[in-house]
């Protein structure tokens, strides 16, 4: 029979509601749920608590939302007092302070969306399909004041097909989280120094991330496509309009054009060769779109609202 712990569990958004009601039906008494406080969003603004404060809520378990901790006594003795087997961390938002790290009698315990060392960091699921990986994965972490750089516990990979998008192996990885930091609390595995070797960063991603830039190959603009959706969303402007691009694929070009000329009526665009401005043979079929504030279309139905005939040159 699995030992029954007393843990924190300290996530916010969608990525960690899996993980969450995993503990919570294995019968772990989770004694707090730490989240992001709940802020404003949609038309009218409305304070709205995040996918994890939601779940809380719904399982009856307490939740916390402090807006800061590394300089906040009161919120670390508070962690401290609740008297903790473990504490399990998915994307909460806040660095947690030594003292916190140190306070539960298993210390803490990170479910990351890589294969560390490759992709420490904030986008490691959007990195790894921009880079053009074969596989990612989850790994469950014992977390260390370091970015990421705690030993591992335990890993578990997925391969990476070439149409996946974000949402596809988000939700994957989302649920192999759940069933991992059970084995990980159940087993209680030796830690293993992360290698030295092949360590990579995934930056925060913001809005300008989302551009497409023509001069790129048509393969890599696919991945951006792919990796970006469905935030911060890729985009091109068009006659002073930003229009957003949610799906596409690479195929050979018709003919040699400049980066971003339209090659026929049907939203084919020429690419380039991600080392220069030349003409390229690779180009960009858009499938889906969407302009501001409105639907978004297959794209043989967007053009019939919004022409982009062949020969445009878009920016």
């Amino acid at each position: 029979m699995t030992q029954r712990l007393r843990l924190a569990f300290m996530g916010s958004p969608d990525f960690a509601v899996p993980a969450l009601r995993a503990l919570h039906a294995a019968g772990h008494e989770v004694a707090a749920v730490y989240t992001q406080p709940p802020r404003p969003s949609g038309r009218g603004h409305r304070e709205t608590p995040c996918p994890v404060h939601r779940a809380a809520l719904e399982l009856g378990l307490p939740v916390r939302n402090p807006t800061r901790l590394r300089r906040d006594a009161e919120a670390q003795a508070e962690f401290a007092a609740l008297d903790l087997d473990v504490a399990v961390v998915a994307a909460y938002g806040l660095i947690l302070p030594a003292a916190m790290l140190a306070a539960p009698r298993r210390g803490c315990l990170n479910i990351h969306a890589s294969l560390l060392p490759r992709w420490r960091g904030a986008g490691p699921i959007q990195a790894a399909i921009l880079e053009g990986d074969a596989e990612t994965g989850i790994t469950i972490m014992q977390m260390e004041e370091g970015l990421d750089t705690g030993p591992m516990l335990l890993a578990s990979r997925i391969p990476i097909g070439p149409r996946d998008a974000t949402p596809a192996i988000h939700d994957a990885l989302a649920e192999m989280g759940g069933r991992l930091i059970l084995q990980a609390l159940a087993e209680n595995p030796a830690p293993v120094p992360q290698p030295e070797q092949g360590v990579t960063y995934a930056p925060k991603l913001s809005k300008a991330d989302g551009r497409l830039d023509w001069a790129q190959d048509a393969a890599a603009l696919d991945r951006r496509v792919r990796a970006l959706n469905p935030w911060p969303g890729t985009f091109f402007e068009h006659q002073g309009e930003v229009l957003r691009v949610l799906e596409a694929e690479p195929v050979a070009a018709s003919r040699a054009a400049p980066p971003g000329t339209l090659l026929d009526d049907a939203a084919l665009v020429a690419c380039g060769t991600g080392s220069s401005t030349g003409s390229s043979t690779g180009a960009l079929r858009l499938l889906r779109l969407q302009r501001a504030g409105r639907a978004a279309l297959p794209a043989a139905e967007f053009l019939r609202g919004h022409a982009l005939p062949a020969g445009t040159r878009l920016g």
